[in-house]
């Protein structure tokens, strides 16, 4: 396989990744059950204001590539001022997404609102199955995460950890005290902490081989 063959292949999982990821957003969403950590900020900033969530995404992603460059101050590379440019993909995925589940019956149902969560905690593992290994462009979630990491010598997974309890904590409490609600806190975003990864790990293992061989991953 040539290197432009490769790369076209990249683009391409990494695209499909991303919107993988942002329909099990919408499906976290829709059962109104809580959404997970990545996302719970921008559904506060909706919740709250009345922005619509791709938007809130969009904004919520601009912030986080500022604070990258507040951190890193000189470090700071520029190409990854393209973190703009895919938070603005991934909102945009999240309208869409959100358009899309808005088809589906209103849930009121509490099995079926538990079985969005878990189909939702699925493709949210698969989007980062595909989108991760691909290795174009990371989230401004994870670009934030490496910086605080670096400038702090801490393991990113530990700084992620910390990171995703921090965005929790705050859409928590804004959510109390703006509007009296759990808001973008819920069961759901209990079962995304735990099981994103949990299917992550499935996903690799039965299919992480086959997946490297296209992407050309030794």
């Amino acid at each position: 396989m040539t290197k432009q063959n490769a790369l076209v292949r990249r683009f391409i999982f990494y695209i499909f990744g991303l919107f993988i990821m942002t329909l099990g957003i919408a499906l976290s969403v829709k059962s109104n059950l809580g959404v997970s950590p990545v996302s719970s900020i921008p559904y506060t900033i909706t919740c709250v204001f009345g922005m619509e969530m791709g938007n809130a995404t969009i904004l919520f992603h601009a912030f986080l590539v500022l604070l990258q460059i507040i951190l890193l101050r000189k470090d700071f590379k520029p190409v990854n001022l393209l973190q703009i440019i895919v938070g603005i993909l991934f909102g945009k995925f999240t309208t869409m997404c959100n358009f899309l589940v808005s088809f589906l019956p209103p849930v009121d149902n509490m099995a079926i609102r538990i079985i969005f969560v878990l189909i939702s905690t699925v493709l949210i593992a698969a989007g980062i199955f595909f989108y991760l290994p691909a290795n174009i462009m990371p989230l401004a979630g994870e670009g934030a995460t490496q910086a605080v990491s670096k400038i702090t010598k801490i393991e990113f997974s530990k700084i992620k950890i910390c990171f995703d309890a921090t965005m929790v904590s705050i859409s928590l409490i804004v959510c109390l005290i703006a509007i009296h609600s759990l808001g973008s806190v819920g069961i759901g975003t209990v079962a995304a902490a735990f099981l994103v990864g949990f299917n992550l790990g499935i996903i690799t293992k039965k299919f992480g081989s086959q997946r490297d061989r296209l992407l050309c991953i030794n």
